[in-house]
């Protein structure tokens, strides 16, 4: 399986029950059979096999399954392109990892193992539900009396902490789905809710009176580049009253600063796009130590908004080539990076020996 590097983010289960189907000798066992897990997040699909002889040739996933069809290996799909890492191996484990879940990978994957002996070839029939889900608040109730409630389409386990944002400011923390203390009626409020340790996979944020609010709304939850290179980062914002400022700063500063202020950035930054259009902040001749959480800020005659509010990240990288194996003989290298690089899992690569440029194939790996 042709499958990529990436981070980890969050895993939530409905249920653990490992299901084990086998015979001479053969067996696949899923731990859980169901999962639910949160869009942009990561989740692995956790797995091993037992095999009665002969030598593994080949292991694959896939999500479709019919009769006198051979199954698509999903690590071959682009859909998955760069969000794919096989942690398993040709003995006993089969653990697949996918990042940056999308709704479309709501399916039931199933794992097949193929060895060199004759009939050789076995897979896990029942596979693992996967369900992904994003967050909304639901605002119910009267004029003066709101409840807001955190929901999914399908059931986070585990009793998670949900945390509440009103404008952009951190709010409270409860076990329970639903807010009801002190709920604001003022047109210009706006609330948004996440599950604590994974507060960049935040709700968007709703009113709770008519639909014109103060909220902030980020394009990108996580940016990847190459050091040297030059990315934009963008918002959209909405103020119910007339805004007198707004500024990108570093959510790891101990006090906010407009970043068109700090000297690190000089010469390197500028802001584009206007008032309810995509805000840009444009950073040039990125370098290393510019990966961070970029957040955005404005205030109103009335409010400032909240600076615990998640925004983006950035991550920069150079490139690496790496060389295996180590021992004599033919060396594969491979193009790699610390992140998978954004908008673009099918990068075109230029391969260079002894300065001279290559007529190799456009893909991260060469013989």
């Amino acid at each position: 399986m042709a499958l990529g590097k990436a981070g980890s983010v969050l895993v939530v289960f409905l249920w653990s029950v490992a299901v084990v189907l086998g015979q001479d000798g053969w067996s696949v066992t899923y731990t859980p059979q169901r999962i639910c897990a949160l869009r942009g997040s990561t989740v692995d699909l956790t797995c091993s096999y037992t095999y009665p002889s002969g030598t593994v040739t080949k292991t694959l996933w896939f999500t479709e399954w019919g009769t006198g069809v051979e199954p698509a290996d999903i690590g071959q799909d682009t859909e998955y392109a760069g969000r794919l890492e096989y942690h398993g191996d040709k003995e006993k484990d089969c653990t697949l990892r996918i990042t940056d879940l999308r709704e479309s990978d709501s399916a039931t994957y199933w794992f097949r193992c193929i060895t060199d002996q004759e009939g050789g070839t076995y897979t896990g029939k029942l596979g693992v539900n996967l369900s992904v889900t994003g967050l909304q608040v639901k605002v119910t109730g009267g004029h003066q009396d709101k409840t807001l409630t955190c929901i999914t389409t399908c059931t986070l386990t585990d009793n998670p902490t949900n945390i509440w944002y009103k404008n952009g400011q951190h709010l409270d923390e409860s076990t329970y789905p639903q807010y009801k203390d002190s709920v604001s009626s003022n047109y210009e409020d706006s609330y948004s809710c996440a599950v604590k340790g994974h507060e960049d996979l935040h709700s968007p944020a709703v009113c709770v009176q008519g639909q014109r609010c103060s909220r902030v709304t980020y394009t990108k939850r996580r940016i990847c580049v190459l050091k040297g290179s030059t990315v934009d980062m963008s918002c959209t914002y909405v103020g119910y009253y007339y805004i007198t400022s707004s500024f990108w700063f570093r959510s790891d500063k101990s006090t906010p600063e407009d970043l068109t202020r700090d000297p690190g950035y000089t010469g390197r930054v500028e802001y584009t796009g206007t008032y309810e259009d995509p805000f840009a902040l444009r950073i040039t001749d990125l370098r290393e130590e510019d990966s961070a959480e970029y957040r955005f800020t404005f205030k109103t005659h009335n409010i400032e908004w909240g600076h615990s509010f998640p925004g983006t990240t950035l991550s920069v990288t150079g490139l690496l080539v790496k060389v295996t194996p180590a021992a004599e003989g033919q060396k594969t290298l491979t193009c790699s990076t610390t992140c998978t690089l954004t908008d673009d899992p099918n990068l075109t690569y230029i391969w260079y020996k002894n300065g001279q440029r290559l007529d190799e194939p456009s893909c991260p790996t060469i013989l």
